[in-house]
C-alpha cells in the first residue's frame, strides 16, 4: 500500500551555517516538510525546482548573499510570489528596511526564539491561503461570466471590454483603486442569469414578443440566484450588479423598477459601461454606431436611462476608453 501523501507546506531553508539549520530543523520539523540549501546559488536551484511555499533565507553568506538570493527570486516569474523571511544577524534598521522593500515578507533577528519562528511562519502561510482562496474565488467568478457567454450573442471582448470602463468610470467617480479592482472583477458576471433563458428566446433573431420579453427580463432575478446572497466583497458586487444593471435612473428598467440612487452605485456604472460597448461594437445583427452618436445618445439619456452625474464623467473618458478598445478589439 502506497503511504498517504504528505501535504504539510514545504518550507526552504537557507544558512550557510549548519548549525543554524539544524536548530531551524528542530523548530519546524514537526510541522512541515523541510528543504536545505547552504549556499544562495543552491537555494536559487531548490527554490525553482521544488516551488517551496515559504523561504527562511539568511542574509550573510559568501558569494551569493540573501540580499543577491532574494533579488534573483522576485525577478523570477516561477519564484516571485514565494514569501521570504529573512533571518539574520543584522540589527540595523537600515538592513531591515532594505530587506523589505526587496519584496521580503518579514525580517527575524539573530539569535532567534523558537516562539517567534513558528509565530511568523504560521502567519505568513496564513496569508498564503488567504491569497490562493481569494484567487480561487476570482477565477470562478469569471468563468461563470465565461458561462454566460456560450448562451449568447455577445463576445469574451465584450465582457472585457465592458469591465474596463467600468472600472475607469469607479475611478473617476472618486472611488478606490480597490473597490474599482472589484468591480473591474465582479462585472463580467452581468449577464450570468442569461444562462437559464432557452436558447430560443435568447438567440432569436428578430424581435421578441411580448411572452418572450417577459421571460428574458428574467435574467437578472436568475443571476441574483446564480451568484447567490453574501454579507460584503466581490460576489456581493456581482450579485448587486446581476440584479439592477438593467434598472433605470428614471424608473422604467427591471426588474424592480428602481429609480434615482435607489439603484446600487455599481449597477449604474456598469449599465453605461455595457451600453456603450453594445452600441459601439459590431454584433450578427447590427452595425457598430459611430462613437459620435453613441456619445450623443448616452448624454440624450441622461437623467433618464443613466444616472445624470456618471454621463459627464463617462464622455471625459473617451480617450480610456478608446485604448480599451483597440486592446480588446474583437
Amino acid at each position: 500500500m502506497n503511504p498517504a501523501p504528505d501535504h504539510r507546506p514545504r518550507l526552504l531553508l537557507v544558512d550557510d551555517e549548519p548549525t543554524n539549520l539544524q536548530v531551524l530543523r528542530h523548530l519546524l520539523q514537526t510541522d512541515y516538510r523541510l528543504l536545505f540549501a547552504t549556499d544562495g546559488t543552491r537555494a536559487l536551484e531548490i527554490a525553482r525546482q521544488q516551488h517551496p511555499d515559504l523561504i527562511l533565507l539568511d542574509v550573510m553568506m559568501p558569494q551569493l548573499d540573501g540580499h543577491g538570493v532574494c533579488r534573483a527570486l522576485k525577478q523570477d516569474p516561477c519564484t516571485a510570489t514565494i514569501p521570504i523571511i529573512f533571518i539574520t544577524a543584522l540589527t540595523d534598521h537600515d538592513d531591515e528596511a532594505r530587506g523589505l522593500e526587496m519584496g521580503a515578507v518579514d525580517y527575524i533577528i539573530k539569535p532567534i526564539s523558537g516562539p517567534v519562528v513558528r509565530a511568523r511562519v504560521r502567519t505568513h502561510l496564513s496569508l498564503v491561503h488567504i491569497d490562493e482562496l481569494r484567487e480561487t474565488r476570482l477565477q470562478i467568478v469569471q468563468r461563470l461570466g465565461r458561462a454566460a457567454e456560450y448562451k449568447d450573442n455577445e463576445t469574451g471582448m465584450h465582457v472585457i471590454r465592458m469591465s474596463h470602463f467600468a472600472q475607469q468610470l469607479a475611478l473617476a467617480a472618486g472611488y478606490s483603486p480597490a473597490w474599482a479592482e472589484d468591480l473591474l472583477n465582479a462585472a463580467p458576471m452581468h449577464d450570468v442569469g442569461k444562462i437559464g433563458i432557452p436558447d430560443a428566446i435568447l438567440r432569436k433573431p428578430g424581435k421578441l414578443d411580448a411572452q418572450e420579453w417577459d421571460v428574458m427580463r428574467s435574467h437578472p432575478d436568475i443571476g441574483a440566484k446564480i451568484i447567490g446572497e453574501h454579507p460584503g466583497g466581490l460576489l456581493q458586487l456581482a450579485h448587486s450588479i446581476a440584479l439592477s444593471h438593467h434598472e433605470k435612473w428614471d424608473g422604467s428598467g427591471y426588474p424592480r423598477g428602481l429609480a434615482g440612487e435607489a439603484i446600487p452605485i455599481e449597477a449604474r456604472i456598469v449599465a453605461l459601461a455595457d451600453v456603450f460597448d453594445a452600441l459601439t461594437a459590431r454584433r450578427p445583427y447590427k452595425e457598430p454606431w459611430s462613437l459620435q452618436d453613441t456619445l450623443a445618445h448616452i448624454q440624450a439619456q441622461a437623467g433618464q436611462h443613466f444616472d445624470p452625474v456618471l454621463v459627464p464623467l463617462f464622455v471625459a473618458l473617451v480617450p480610456q476608453l478608446l485604448e480599451i478598445q483597440q486592446r480588446w478589439a474583437d
